[in-house]
């Protein structure tokens, strides 16, 4: 994960890409950012990213283009962050990534960890990205998401041990 300020070494698309989002943090952040969060502290439990690791993440991702900072607070200044139009293009390799592990990365006595159903026609999608009900191509913004009892219990756990600290 770098910041591109000089020109990069290789035409690689795949390589200029790893530049930006290249690391585990990194994409933490953005699967967070995904998922309806958006302030630091909230990223960083579900992260478990360190402050010092999020703020380089964060501010990487902003320089790049990725994620803007809105201030919610004033006394004191305090901001959420927000995916922009280049950020929330890089859902197809997020939801890429959801279906790779689902399959190849967790225990079949697993549930899925979040399941998405197209808004339009109430059918889960499944893993794909094509809606098995209509059809149709479907993105983020055609999706409801729901957490699966043992991930929303994770996340919650997350949290209380870091209220709890």
């Amino acid at each position: 994960m770098t910041l591109q300020t000089e020109a990069p070494d290789t035409v690689c698309p795949v390589a200029r890409s790893l530049d930006i989002v290249g690391d585990r943090w990194t994409l933490l952040v953005i699967r967070e950012l995904f998922m309806g969060t958006s302030r630091f502290e909230e990223i960083q439990i579900q992260t478990k990213a360190t402050p010092q690791m999020l703020t380089a993440r964060l501010k990487s991702l902003e320089a790049n283009g990725m994620v803007e900072r809105h201030p919610y607070s004033e006394k004191p200044l305090r901001h959420e962050y927000r995916l922009t139009e280049k950020g929330r293009a890089f859902y197809p390799v997020i939801y890429a990534l959801r279906g790779w592990g689902e399959t190849w990365s967790k225990d079949k006595s697993e549930e899925i960890a979040v399941r998405f159903v197209h808004r339009a026609c109430g059918h889960d999608v499944g893993l794909g990205s094509v809606c098995p009900g209509c059809g149709d191509l479907v993105e983020r913004k055609d999706l409801e998401a729901t957490m699966s009892d043992q991930f929303a219990a994770e996340r919650a756990e997350r949290r209380a041990a870091f209220k709890s600290k």
